[in-house]
């Protein structure tokens, strides 16, 4: 069950911090203009926290602080933005280009998990870390434009997971969603789920529709929830447990991978039903991340392997009937809609669905077992990857000659860079 507090518990540091490099509202974040967030009279004023003593940017390198351990990646809804949550607190980074836009340190407490919502000036914070800042079972509301938290949610259980959009707060505990309204918190769903320790769920990010997927009651399944039709849709994804789901921005494509990681398949939220499969190998992976982009036109997947794919897909989300249409009809794939995918995907002949994949355009090499997050980039065909070693790459693949992409840029975020003049 989840709860409204009143106030931090006593025993856990104070929810406002010293901001790094000031506390003053930043430049590069805008306030929030789509909603109005009443959550200060939720929350009697804290005390201000003592100023710590960071070293400021321009401090020499033989006095700078070791760089901190990342604990998590992602990027916000549109992919233009990334936050990595750190052992010390968190940083804000722009894409494309690249630059770090602020950070706030809280003085060697770690935040686990950041969700932006676009770029406005609202985060969910949680805890993390050998020294978390705030408990790992409840969810902080950040308001970067007043440098402190305004709201915070907590449950019974450690939070593995928040989804933002401008109106819904969607929080994932080990077997359970819950989903708010942004506006007041006021709870209006909850839904059972198998132990979810990943923390995974996806939400769609129109302002006319609110598309949920998340983990079903059994193994390989996903529950798809339509709210505007108030309409729950389950579908039988896969025979092993799913290891990674993905939804285009509108909620009307679905992209899932279970745990043997060989198999990425495509279907249609509406209807469940199967639109595509591809193959990103003939041995098993874990796959860390599906990432669609805007278009619909092509499906990024990263995995322990080191390689990050390109997919082309036959399916476009803007128009699924009119293309699943041409889908069957110009594609001698194996994978078709309606009950021939269904039968199709129950023969058990392994040879037969090898031959006949559908593999990947392009692809890009890199250190095996080390854990990437993708994404598409906002200039055309391109793909932003980042590592949980601190990596920024921004590669570029050619849709028509295909093979390994081209390397673009590459930076460590954890690295501090000279100033330069803007």
């Amino acid at each position: 069950m989840a709860t409204l507090s009143a106030c931090a518990s006593p025993p856990w540091p104070n929810p406002n911090p010293t901001t790094t490099p000031n506390s003053n509202p930043n430049p590069n974040f805008h306030p929030d203009q789509s909603q109005t967030l009443d959550f200060d009279s939720l929350m009697p004023p804290q005390p201000e926290s003592p100023p710590s003593h960071h070293h400021s940017p321009a401090a020499s390198p033989e006095s700078s602080p070791p760089p901190p351990s990342l604990l998590h990646l992602s990027f916000n809804q549109d992919q233009a933005c990334f936050a990595a949550a750190t052992d010390n607190g968190f940083r804000i980074y722009n894409c494309d280009p690249f630059r770090e836009l602020f950070r706030r340190e809280f003085d060697g407490s770690g935040i686990g998990h950041v969700e932006m919502l676009f770029r406005c000036n609202i985060l969910a914070l949680v805890g993390g870390g050998s020294h978390p800042q705030y408990p790992p079972n409840k969810v902080m509301i950040w308001d970067d434009h007043q440098g402190r938290c305004i709201g915070e949610l907590s449950f019974r259980a450690a939070v593995r997971g928040v989804r933002l959009r401008r109106d819904r707060i969607v929080v994932v505990v080990e077997q359970k969603i819950f989903v708010y309204n942004f506006v007041d918190l006021k709870l209006v769903h909850q839904i059972e789920t198998v132990a979810n320790p990943k923390g995974l769920c996806a939400v769609s990010q129109l302002s006319d529709s609110l598309v949920l997927a998340c983990p079903g009651l059994h193994k390989g399944q996903i529950r798809i929830e339509h709210y505007a039709q108030k309409k729950t849709k389950l579908v039988s994804a896969h025979d092993s447990r799913i290891a990674c789901f993905a939804l285009t921005l509108d909620g009307q494509l679905l992209a899932t991978a279970s745990t043997k990681g060989t198999l990425i398949r495509i279907f249609d939220t509406d209807h469940g039903t199967l639109l595509q499969e591809v193959r990103r190998g003939a041995n098993a992976a874990e796959i860390y991340s599906l990432a669609f982009s805007s278009t619909a036109q092509w499906l990024a997947v990263s995995s322990d392997k080191g390689t990050v794919h390109v997919f082309s897909l036959k399916v476009n989300s803007s128009n699924p009937e009119q293309e699943k249409s041409q889908s069957s009809s110009n594609s001698d794939a194996t994978i078709t809609p309606s009950n021939s995918s269904r039968s199709f995907i129950k023969f058990k002949g392994v040879l037969p669905k090898y031959f006949n994949s559908e593999w990947s355009v392009a692809q890009f090499h890199l250190q095996e077992g080390s854990h990437y997050t993708v994404a598409f980039g906002l200039q055309k065909n391109t793909v932003i990857i980042l590592g949980m070693d601190g990596s920024f790459y921004r590669c570029q693949f050619d849709p028509g000659r295909g093979g390994e992409m081209t390397q673009l840029e590459y930076r460590n975020i954890l690295k501090p860079e000279p100033e330069t003049a803007l």
